[in-house]
């Protein structure tokens, strides 16, 4: 056994970077109590080797020395030969020896464990003082709690059968398939068969007042899973979630889950989008609907993260910036265009003053994971779909997001990915858009000059290297009517003639909200460049 040891170690040391197997259905056997936060589980996995190795590995915490992570007892082989298979968990993975595989074989193996969870799964006390476990994955901290391939790549189905004490709810991703009591425990099982990300796979388990609102659209079951002393406030504000999945449908494809349970939780985000399963803070329940754009926001998120995803966090602004977007099209939508304007301004804001102290573009390779939680990530990339729009038009814009979600549905996509979807539908060449905006960091940042008398604009980009856009101007003319120009603006300085004759006022840039910059303009006289 020690030699077989040493040669599974040197094994992992070579293949523990390797995406040796593609999971493709998890069950996770959970026992949970209240006597203390350790957890018991046993982790049946489907999978599929890539490789000609005999090993698959997997993630999971080891134990350290202040009495968190898990252990690992025993792994078995549940499809071949019904045996126990040779392991080692060290590096916070779990290596399996597979004797017995060959490539494209499909596999089933079982690992039980157990421990405390240092991460991943927030067993704490809600606002009310009482005890509730909610998991917490994103971005890749399933591990923490449940073996896995934890990477958003590797999408699976998965099952959730959670043994707690029996006065519990228990809540997660999927359709629920059963519910047994058993000597003070309650076993609760929820299936969902779509395959998804690990960083979306959660349950929630803690005392609920659960209701189904029956506005919900044809086949999609939407209800909210609020703490008790909160149920009047958290149905009434959840129940917008009906709308949000009603416009979201209508553009951009059905819902793709079978049920969305928006559910009040302990973690450590404002809203997480999990999987049919979305969790909200607990302090977003008020009773006056100031959280829908969080709703739709996570809403969103169902369509573009959940279920179209990026191949890497790199591309998380395929994520965020989508459901921040979508977010203001729903505004826009119930709202008004005015109110879809002053969100995309804020936003704006946003992303000028992050550029300011930082130097990174959207596309952004960190291995600091949580740092790609910043204006980036959400408001920036916002704002490449809001221009993006204005550059092919609103039929053709839609258009691109049907095309590419219906090719990405159930997979996974990066930044050209989305880019060539978007050339293919509008027929143009937009690699200067995608790299400018998305593989650059910073903003336009503008000096303008305006001098009515001379009937001319100029134009001098104050950032090192010069973007390419439209810029949209506004003027008075002498017969008092407002006119709206556009000037191709792609050097460092330029200047731009007008044709009407405008009257001694103001330049407007940018009136109708189109145009990521930073930057105003005065009526004056040309300044030299002193620095």
């Amino acid at each position: 056994m020690q030699k077989g040891l040493l040669s599974l170690f040197l094994l992992f040391t070579t293949l523990v970077k390797a995406q040796d197997i593609d999971v493709l259905h998890y069950s996770f056997s959970l026992n949970l109590g209240d006597d203390n936060d350790r957890i018991i589980g046993i982790a049946n996995i489907t999978f599929v080797t890539n490789t000609d190795a005999k090993t698959a590995s997997f993630d999971l915490q080891n134990s350290d020395g202040s009495g968190k992570g898990m252990q690992v007892s025993v792994v078995n082989d549940e499809g071949h030969n019904q045996k126990p298979l040779s392991f080692l968990h060290t590096g916070n993975k779990v290596l399996i020896q597979l004797p017995f595989v060959k490539r494209s074989d499909t596999c089933i193996v079982s690992i039980a464990y157990a421990g405390i969870p240092d991460d991943g799964l927030i067993i704490s006390k809600n606002k009310f003082g009482e005890r509730t476990f909610f998991g917490d994955n994103w971005p890749n901290r399933a591990h923490h709690w449940l073996p896995c391939v934890d990477r958003p790549d590797d999408k699976a189905s998965v099952e959730f059968i959670v043994a707690a004490p029996a006065h519990y709810s228990v809540v997660a991703n999927g359709i629920k398939k059963g519910e047994e009591h058993r000597n003070l425990q309650t076993i609760t099982r929820w299936l969902e068969d779509t395959p998804i990300p690990t960083k979306v796979m959660v349950i929630g388990v803690a005392k609920f007042a659960v209701k189904t609102f029956t506005n919900s659209p044809p086949n999609v079951p939407i209800s909210a899973w609020v703490y008790p002393q909160d149920s009047t406030k958290g149905f009434y504000d959840y129940a917008l979630a009906t709308e949000i999945v009603t416009f979201f449908s209508d553009y951009i494809a059905p819902y793709p889950f079978n049920k969305l349970a928006n559910v009040q939780s302990t973690t450590i985000f404002g809203g997480m989008e999990n999987a049919s399963c979305i969790f909200y803070d607990e302090k977003t329940v008020t009773g006056d609907r100031s959280s829908e754009d969080l709703l739709a926001h996570e809403i969103a998120h169902q369509w573009f993260g959940d279920m179209a995803s990026e191949k890497s966090f790199a591309h998380l602004w395929l994520s965020e910036g989508f459901a921040t977007y979508f977010t203001d099209l729903y505004f826009e939508k119930k709202y008004g265009k005015e109110a879809a304007a002053a969100r995309l301004k804020e936003e704006r804001e946003q992303v000028i003053a992050f550029a300011g102290s930082n130097s990174q573009p959207v596309v952004d390779s960190t291995t600091n994971l949580m740092s790609l939680l910043n204006a980036n990530s959400y408001q920036k990339g916002c704002w490449v779909l809001h221009m993006l729009r204005n550059e092919v038009g609103d039929s053709a814009f839609h258009q691109i997001i049907k095309t590419y979600y219906n090719q990405y549905e159930g997979g996974n996509a990066d930044t050209r990915d989305f880019e060539a979807v978007a050339e293919k539908v509008s027929g143009k060449n937009l690699k200067g858009f995608f790299d400018q905006w998305l593989y650059r960091p910073g903003v336009p940042k503008l000096e303008v000059i305006w001098i009515p008398e001379n009937k001319s604009i100029r134009i001098r980009q104050m950032q090192k290297e010069a973007f390419q856009f439209p810029l949209e101007v506004s003027y008075a003319t002498e017969n008092n009517k407002r006119v709206i120009i556009t000037l191709p603006v792609s050097k460092t300085v330029q200047e731009f003639k007008v044709e009407e004759n405008p009257i001694n006022g103001p330049l407007l840039l940018d009136p109708q909200t189109k145009l990521l910059f930073t930057g105003s303009a005065i009526t004056g006289f040309w300044r030299k460049r002193t620095s």
